[in-house]
């Protein structure tokens, strides 16, 4: 797995906002998974043909987003899309509820979410 961007130097979107977008779009639709580490901003600009300032700039703004994570030295990472704690739990405890006055069993109820898992 590795990051595919293409910046159109003529086009109307800004540089910056081109990398902003696809890298956003990548975590999105799982290209690019949590945890999946990105390259320096140094060594994206190169690989790019672009200024550092220009990748700064789309890196500040998705972290802003929460798209990505910067961990100091260690790197710029791909943020989880994990809900808060708290809000899982209790959607959890809301579906389970739900699900029990219904009538369903526990195999069901989870059947019901793997089939939505996907979609």
């Amino acid at each position: 797995m590795s990051l595919d961007v293409t910046i159109e130097a003529t086009g109307a979107e800004p540089p910056f906002e081109q990398l902003r977008r696809q890298v956003a779009e990548q975590a999105d639709d799982g290209r690019l998974p949590a945890g999946h580490r990105l390259p320096t901003v140094r060594a994206l600009a190169e690989t790019l043909g672009l200024a550092t300032n220009t990748v700064a700039k789309a890196y500040r703004a998705l972290e802003v987003d929460g798209v990505i994570e910067t961990h100091g030295r260690a790197g710029t990472f791909i943020a989880s899309r994990r809900l808060d704690d708290a809000e899982s739990d209790a959607a959890a405890q809301a579906y389970a509820r739900l699900a029990r006055r219904q009538g369903l069993s526990q195999q069901e109820a989870l059947r019901l979410v793997e089939r939505h898992w996907t979609s």
